[in-house]
């Protein structure tokens, strides 16, 4: 398997918030934080520190996912700016906490692919 094949298997497994080894055990104990130890294989997926790229990652997304459409349509301006405020941002909130989790194991999936291709180049 290709670099390219293992970074994207692993951030689709670590997206879908599994396991990024096997693609069986959950990745994460809560919200977010993460199972040090795969229950279905006893991969270490505590080794993974994904500490500031998630909230960076997906407050990108979420801001490209309101403010374009903000600056694209300019109708929208004409809203009183109480209504605009009041409609986006509690919408703005709720899709960074929904989206974090699956970046955060989007991160944590690619950190996997990466070291799996880097241990496979040494060996």
């Amino acid at each position: 398997m290709s670099e390219r094949h293992g970074l994207l298997l692993g951030l689709k497994r670590g997206a879908a918030r599994r396991c990024p080894n096997c693609g069986a055990g959950r990745l994460f104990r809560g919200y977010l934080k993460i199972e040090p130890t795969c229950a279905a294989c006893g991969h270490d997926n505590g080794r993974y520190p994904s500490d500031d790229a998630p909230p960076y990652f997906t407050i990108l997304i979420v801001g490209h996912l309101f403010v374009a459409p903000l600056l694209a349509i300019p109708g929208l301006w004409a809203l009183p700016t109480a209504v605009l405020l009041g409609a986006t941002v509690p919408a703005m909130g709720v899709a960074t906490l929904v989206l974090l989790p699956f970046v955060k194991g989007a991160v944590v999936g690619a950190q996997w692919g990466v070291a799996r291709n880097d241990a496979r180049d040494d060996g």
